[in-house]
């Protein structure tokens, strides 16, 4: 009965060698698969380092609308004109022009 143990025993002891040496030889590919993809990653910092920086100039800031075009939106505005048409004749974004109208009206509640 012993030596059937004994036999079991090393049985057991051998498969659980070899699935620890199957499980040795995944790791290690598994390692060598991200050492790869680390090495790649490593040289495309590399050639991006070496690569000027590439510097954008900042846009020209445009003026804001002057005063006499200001007063010239709220003189047309009392006319009876509107939004659209004033931007148009001014030549001034339409935004803009709500706005000073906008502010021009709350101003002028608030009076």
């Amino acid at each position: 009965m012993s030596f059937l143990a004994i036999y079991y025993a090393r049985c057991a002891v051998r498969m659980a060698n070899e699935r620890q040496a199957a499980f040795q030889d995944w790791i290690t590919g598994e390692v060598k698969t991200v050492q790869a993809s680390l090495e790649a990653m490593a040289k495309q910092v590399q050639e991006l380092e070496r690569q000027p920086a590439i510097t954008v100039a900042p846009g020209i800031p445009r003026p804001g609308i002057n005063l006499a075009k200001r007063s010239q939106v709220i003189r047309m505005s009392r006319r009876g004109e509107g939004s659209e048409q004033i931007a148009k004749a001014l030549e001034v974004p339409l935004q803009e022009v709500e706005l000073l109208l906008k502010v021009h009206q709350i101003v002028l509640n608030n009076i």
